[in-house]
């Protein structure tokens, strides 16, 4: 079992195939925990199903949304919690124990093999949680940026505390898109997401930081899915970014790869058990993650709307009747309903267990 990529969606897989008889090997270019690309923040209840509490760095219950003319606050239905990236990565790789862990950086496949700047490797089953490059795709031509389905985010981590989770849908900040203050313990996660990729957003997070007071400190920026791709390809299985599990409109991606990973890890299980074959676990898998299509389909069509709309009126009115806890709640509560938390239980690997060295299976 080879899983090329060793963030949320890699290590889930992974820590869900613990105990399973599997020999796991999970391939990155970066050591575990060491490059962040996200804002980090998930709901708090998924943190906790985890097992990755201790990593939660500050929780909230109330989003602040600010446009150009107002602010206003929705009440949420659950909380939402930062979190230190380093320390959640080592926990789901603490949960995963008995898997193998190479630096390496994977570069393409070839006849079913992995090809990597330290060689090739051949497994049964291949998993492509490498991010929003699909780098396991046979496509001979991919979409690249800024033509490709992708938003665009930058982020600073500047020390500085704060009591909100700020939103700001503002034209001064970005045209299409959104603009957010993150409070995670001693560090402020400011950023600009652009829904439209040929937009540069560098000068408005440094703007945005100015206004908040604090300096444009430690840089990371990334592309961002926001289009549901074919979850299985050439026998290759892709979640995460890979497979576009990133929500439209939110750019919320940790829940979803959480989601998804577990729901691939649950068919591999059944594979690797001798229950199914693996063909019917890329079509179980490939079925599963479609059948969210028209969901994803609805979230894009709310980006598409709020990218038209920023600071008009009817925009301005709508992000004002979400004051209303109860229509906060309703919509929120269906939005945590297209990735669902899973029926327990889920995989929990034995409290002595100790990593043995393996190969991919």
């Amino acid at each position: 079992m080879l899983v090329c990529g060793a963030s949320f969606a890699g290590l889930t897989v992974a820590r869900e195939l613990e105990r399973s008889g599997a020999n796991v090997m999970l391939v990155d270019r970066y050591e575990v925990g060491e490059r962040q690309t996200s804002a980090c923040a998930a709901p708090t209840e998924w943190l906790e199903l985890l097992g990755l509490s201790s990593s939660i760095r500050q929780t909230f219950g109330e989003l602040v949304v600010h446009t150009c003319r107002s602010t206003a606050r929705w009440s949420l239905p659950f909380t939402f919690s930062t979190f230190d990236y380093s320390e959640l990565c080592a926990l789901l790789r603490d949960a995963a124990a008995s898997s193998e862990f190479e630096t390496a950086t994977v570069e393409g496949i070839d006849d079913g093999a992995v090809l990597t700047d330290r060689g090739a490797i051949r497994a049964r089953y291949v998993v492509d949680a490498l991010g929003w490059r699909r780098v396991l795709s046979s496509a001979a031509n991919p979409i690249q940026p800024p033509n490709a389905r992708l938003s665009r985010g930058l982020e600073v981590h500047p020390p500085g505390q704060g009591e909100e989770l700020e939103l700001w849908i503002d034209r001064r900040y970005v045209r299409a898109g959104y603009s957010w203050s993150f409070p995670a313990g001693d560090e402020l996660r400011v950023g600009v997401g652009s829904f439209e990729p040929r937009d540069h957003v560098k000068d408005s997070t440094i703007a945005l930081a100015g206004e908040l007071g604090v300096e444009a400190l430690g840089y990371q920026g990334n592309w961002i899915p926001h289009k549901l791709r074919t979850a299985t390809e050439n026998g290759v299985f892709f979640v995460g970014d890979s497979a576009g599990h990133c929500l439209p409109l939110t750019a919320e991606g940790i829940r979803p790869a959480f989601y998804f990973a577990i729901a691939l890890a649950r068919e591999l299980r059944a594979a690797i058990a001798g229950q199914i074959t693996r063909e019917q676990a890329l079509e179980r898998y490939r079925t599963f993650s479609h059948a969210h299509a028209l969901r994803y389909h609805c979230m894009l069509a709310a980006q598409n709307l709020v990218g038209r709309t920023t600071d008009r009126a009817p925009l301005r009115w709508a992000i004002g009747a979400f004051r209303a806890r109860a229509l906060s709640h309703w919509t929120f509560e269906r939005y945590l309903r297209i990735t669902p938390l899973p029926a327990l239980p889920l995989v929990l690997p034995a409290p002595s267990a100790v990593a043995q060295p393996v190969t991919a299976g």
